[in-house]
């Protein structure tokens, strides 16, 4: 895939530097390293390896440079997102899949931006427990369910939203073992009754939290720490309408990979969505949810200092976890209890495919075969040499294949 003409990279390189400066004292050091692997991924501070093409008539030489592997790094996620995906395709199973979002309101947000492991932890746990809980009553489903879970904290503009994306089979196994439950066609279970669920628990772990005192208020929030003023704070929202959104199942387990190859990796902004970067701002694509038609396609430009602090907003604490399984597919029982609901659809067991061989262009330790063909002719690229964080390759790359020709010297 070609190199996009602009990246995040390229912004965090031309004008991080100066961005740094002027917010100095008010950068978190995760931010910072956030910044510094996404500036150097993929150039020669970080090493990398040259491959040339094995066929005689051929030996086309190019240069490929390590990546950074930084969960918040846009051009890092394909990678990661096929590894895991990899991984996943053997849990799936032949059965509709729902696609299911739990999001927080506005005030809940606002706290959320100053409490975010607390918070987006709160977010995991009440989503599940209310899918869990719903679909075990025997009124709607009365079955144990298998749930993968995906935090996403943006909107398209790169505001800050945290919702919970979830891809649930649509059934489950009964309490007893002795069979499988299969929910309703293309109803999974009530979105009104999840939502009031939903509600109850989540605000119900919050109040926990602020007693226990691990929620920190500050500017215009700073009275929230008051038990009287939090308790006014959540009055309102106790009956206000939480959104649950669930879509109706997937075509198959291939259409599952597609989508969870979509949501499971993705990060605030995409290098493809940028479209320029100068003194004036950066501009960018973003989609209008609340409009609908093609008109909700939309560019936004923003000055450089809230671009690069809105990128930032999103980055995670440290060993969070942003994808977790519960139910069927907490990471504890998950090969016993796939197996279990592959005996009770009557469909054969996964067979993995231990024969695939793993390699990768940006990395020495996958052998001396490099991932990709030859970009001229199609033969097998073999590594001729590696180098380390900071050192100049010895060999050169080849000239591109339509170069233009040399001026003078």
């Amino acid at each position: 895939m070609p190199r996009p003409a602009l990246e995040v990279a390229d912004i965090f390189r031309d004008f991080g530097p100066a961005w740094r400066h002027a917010n100095a004292g008010h950068v978190s050091l995760d931010q910072l390293k956030v910044m510094s692997a996404i500036e150097r991924c993929r150039t020669a501070a970080l090493g990398g390896h040259v491959a040339r093409c094995e066929n005689a008539n051929c030996g086309h030489t190019t240069i490929a440079y390590n990546s950074c592997r930084n969960r918040h790094c846009p051009k890092c996620q394909g990678a990661a997102a096929r590894d895991w995906l990899a991984d996943r395709e053997a849990e799936l199973l032949p059965v509709g899949y729902f696609h299911v979002v739990f999001t927080l309101p506005g005030p809940i947000s606002d706290i959320a931006f100053q409490n975010k492991r607390v918070i987006y932890d709160l977010l995991f746990k009440a989503s599940a427990e209310t899918m869990l809980t719903i679909a075990a009553d025997k009124k709607h489903l009365g079955a144990k369910i298998g749930i993968t879970s995906v935090l996403h904290t943006w909107g398209s503009a790169m505001t800050h939203h945290p919702h919970v994306h979830m891809i649930v089979p649509g059934g489950g196994i009964s309490p007893d073992g002795s069979k499988w439950v299969s929910c309703r066609p293309k109803f999974f279970l009530p979105v009104r009754v999840l939502s009031r669920l939903f509600r109850r628990l989540f605000l119900q772990m919050l109040e926990a939290a602020h007693a226990d005192g691990q929620l920190k208020f500050f500017g215009a929030h700073i009275g929230l720490a008051d038990k009287d003023q939090f308790a006014r704070f959540l009055k309102p929202l106790r009956k206000s309408e939480w959104i649950v959104y669930a879509k109706q199942p997937f075509g198959g387990p291939e259409a599952v990979l597609a989508y969870l190859a979509r949501y499971t990796h993705r990060i605030a902004i995409s290098n493809r969505r940028l479209i320029k970067a100068d003194e004036t701002g950066v501009t960018f694509k973003w989609k209008d949810y609340r409009v609908e038609g093609p008109d909700r396609y939309r560019t936004m430009t923003l000055p450089v200092d809230a671009f690069i602090r809105r990128f930032l907003n999103h980055v995670l604490p440290k060993r969070f976890h942003r994808i977790r399984h519960y139910g069927l597919l907490a990471n504890g029982n998950r090969a016993a209890n796939v197996a279990r609901a592959r005996v009770l659809l009557g469909v054969p067991a996964a067979v993995s495919d231990d024969d695939s061989e793993p390699g990768n262009t940006e990395d020495k330790d996958h052998g001396e075969v490099a991932r990709t063909a030859c970009s001229s002719c199609g033969g097998r690229m073999i590594i001729i040499e590696t180098f380390e964080r900071g050192c100049a390759p010895r060999h050169r790359p080849s000239p591109p294949a339509h170069a233009p020709p040399r001026g003078p010297p």
